[in-house]
């Protein structure tokens, strides 16, 4: 596989025709507007020039890079000689069904469609493709997903396990980290384990267990220290299964199992306190905070992929 498409320029479209585009791939990148494919090609060649700043790449491997990324905003165009395509357009339902069954009817059939959907079954998304559902697959990149490793490579009812597997071995060979989701559920398996945990989360702020601070705190500086090292569940056979099982039947009875979202979350996003985007969540943000924040992310994950000398 050769020539890649991407369908849709957003963090995640430009990020993942970054990925191929220094791998030197062919890339296509569609949008519907001129401007957001201009945009695009600005924030790649901008991650790539932080990346080199933070010795991962050299400067002057950016522009031939760049030179990889052929721009269009035609759907057939972009679609019709490719490999492999990527699409990373809205999270709805109806457009990406709609863009799923042209696509399915414009490319070969040895093409290989992709939705980076985060939440959304692949299942469905494939329901309106009516020639060769087989050839749909689910890859959920993490964002920024030029910087962390993880995809998601999910199954959808129909996916055939040659373009499972060639899906994940494209993704190993420029330098991913792949894992099989067998089975295609809401959330698949990451977001699964990050919501339940920001569930427990909200649930201990609403009852005044605790402060949002503190509970990030403890995330940050207690047990979010082994996770890049050791998973929960290596570390339950770590434990021990039996100790795991006795914390199990005395604390589980005791932790946020709601099937609905929180009060206190409802009552936040009812009053505007939407977070970054209105200086106030579970706590307060000036621009200099969000700033921070932001930065700081980025900087930590150059940290984790910089080459060690």
């Amino acid at each position: 596989m050769k020539k890649i498409t991407i369908v849709g320029t957003g963090l995640m479209g430009s990020g993942i025709a970054q990925i191929f585009a220094t791998r030197n791939y062919n890339v296509t990148l569609l949008d519907t507007q001129e401007k957001s494919l201009s945009q695009a090609i600005e924030n790649i060649r901008t991650n790539l020039s932080l990346m080199a700043q933070n010795g991962i790449g050299n400067q002057s491997e950016i522009e031939p890079a760049i030179n990889n990324i052929q721009l269009t905003m035609d759907l057939e165009e972009a679609v019709r000689d490719a490999d492999f395509v990527f699409e990373c357009v809205s999270e709805n339902l109806e457009l990406k069904q709609a863009l799923f069954c042209q696509m399915d009817a414009i490319c070969p059939k040895e093409t290989i469609l992709a939705t980076n959907t985060s939440v959304i079954s692949i299942t469905e998304i494939a329901q309106k493709a009516e020639h060769h559902p087989e050839r749909i697959v689910g890859t959920h990149f993490w964002n920024p997903p030029f910087l962390i490793p993880l995809v998601e490579v999910i199954r959808a009812k129909n996916t055939s396990d040659e373009v499972f597997e060639a899906t994940f071995e494209l993704l190993s060979n420029v330098g991913k980290h792949p894992v099989r989701v067998n089975k295609d559920v809401p959330g698949f398996v990451a977001n699964r384990l990050q919501h339940a945990l920001w569930r427990e989360a909200i649930s201990i702020v609403e009852h005044g267990i605790a402060d949002a601070s503190t509970v990030d705190e403890c995330v940050r500086y207690g047990f979010g220290l082994r996770l890049p090292v050791l998973g929960p569940l290596e570390n339950a056979d770590m434990v021990g299964t039996d100790l795991t099982l006795a914390i199990h039947d005395y604390i589980l009875k005791d932790l946020e199992s709601s099937p609905e979202p929180s009060p206190l979350l409802r009552e936040k996003v009812v009053n505007g306190e939407l977070g970054f985007k209105t200086g106030k969540g579970f706590s307060d943000w000036s621009a200099v905070d969000v700033e921070s924040s932001r930065k700081g992310l980025i900087e930590y994950l150059l940290r984790q992929l910089r080459p060690i000398e």
